[in-house]
């Protein structure tokens, strides 16, 4: 076997070093920090800071995923392009809250609290709303699966204090 020239050498045994770097906390850490994506480990930051009573906070563009906030208090809250995906968010108060181009893709708003909130361009694929309050709320632009339209069309009321847009007409209802 011939041996490698100097310079390939070092490339090679710099890529190896580099490669123990990384890959050595995965294997300290176990399988488990390996399903952990840099996302979540942001919003699992951001979750430290959260208190039940969020009322009237400024928490523009958060990343709230697999976050469970059953029962918060975010009315009021500025929500703008914040993330909620697989969230939980059952019975939470987000009255007059703005989730302006909010991203909360399969996340659970049963029984919540969303009337005279602004879900304008929000992206909620899969989200469940069953039970929720939504009079008054402004879902225009806003992305729904169909069945979740039509479910909410058929208790839609009110108008938007803020934005004077109607809840019927911002679902499109017919």
């Amino acid at each position: 076997m011939l041996p490698l020239p100097r310079f390939l050498a070092s490339a090679l045994q710099a890529t190896l070093r580099a490669a123990v770097v990384l890959l050595l906390p995965l294997v300290l850490w176990g399988q488990s920090a390996a399903a952990i994506t840099a996302p979540e480990l942001r919003s699992q930051r951001s979750l430290q800071d959260l208190q039940p009573d969020m009322h009237g906070r400024n928490l523009q563009q958060q990343e709230f995923l697999k976050a469970n906030l059953e029962g918060f208090d975010l009315s009021e809250s500025d929500l703008r392009g914040a993330v909620f995906n697989t969230a939980n968010l059952q019975g939470a108060n987000l009255r007059g809250a703005d989730l302006e181009d909010a991203v909360a893709f399969a996340s659970r708003f049963d029984n919540a609290n969303l009337s005279d909130a602004v879900l304008r361009n929000a992206m909620l694929m899969n989200s469940k709303f069953a039970g929720a309050e939504i009079a008054g709320a402004d879902f225009t632009d806003a992305v729904l699966d169909l069945p979740q339209q039509k479910e909410l069309c058929s208790r839609a009321s009110g108008t938007n204090a803020r934005t004077g847009v109607a809840t019927r007409d911002s679902l499109n209802c017919r």
